[in-house]
C-alpha cells in the first residue's frame, strides 16, 4: 500500500513539471478525464477511497473508506469532522456506551448504504458492519481500546 501511495505522489509531482514530456502526459490525462470511468478511477485513487485494508472476512465494505453518503440530516463527512470514530446506526438499536468519549453515535438512514450499521475509524475506513451489539463491542475494543466504564 505504501508503494502505491508513493507511486501516486510521484506521478502527481511529475505532472506539475514544466518539461515537455510531463506536459504532454498532463494533456493526455486531461483528455482521458472526460471519460466517467477514468474520472471515477483517478478520483478514488487520489482520495484513497479505492484502498481496502485487510480487516479479515466479512462484508464487502469492511476495510474500505466509505464515501460521503447522503443521510436524512446531511452527509456522512459532515458528521466525521470531529476526527473521532463514528457508529452510523440505521436501526437505532446499538450503543457505544463506554466508548462515548472516543466514538460518536449517530442514528440516521441513507438510501446509499445497504448495511444496518457501520463502525468507522477516524480516517473513514469501515471497521465493522452488522447489527449485533456483542460483535460491535468486540470491534469497539479492538479499534478504540477498553471501554471507559462497563455497560450496566
Amino acid at each position: 500500500m505504501a508503494a502505491d501511495v508513493l507511486d501516486n505522489t510521484r506521478a502527481q509531482a511529475e505532472l506539475i513539471s514544466a518539461a515537455a514530456g510531463p506536459q504532454a502526459v498532463r494533456r493526455l490525462v486531461s483528455e482521458l478525464m472526460e471519460f466517467e470511468d477514468v474520472k471515477r478511477y483517478l478520483t478514488e485513487k487520489i482520495t484513497a477511497i479505492s484502498i481496502r485494508y485487510d480487516f479479515g472476512e466479512g462484508d464487502d465494505l469492511l476495510g474500505r473508506r466509505l464515501r460521503d453518503i447522503a443521510l436524512t440530516r446531511g452527509t456522512l463527512y459532515d458528521l466525521m469532522r470531529t476526527g473521532r470514530g463514528l457508529l452510523l446506526d440505521q436501526g437505532g438499536q446499538l450503543s457505544v456506551d463506554g466508548w462515548n468519549d472516543r466514538v460518536d453515535y449517530v442514528v440516521d438512514t441513507s438510501a446509499e448504504l445497504d448495511a444496518p450499521a457501520v463502525l468507522l475509524r477516524p480516517d473513514g475506513h469501515v471497521a465493522w458492519v452488522g447489527d449485533m451489539q456483542a460483535e460491535l463491542d468486540t470491534q469497539l475494543s479492538k479499534w478504540f481500546g477498553r471501554p471507559a466504564r462497563e455497560r450496566a
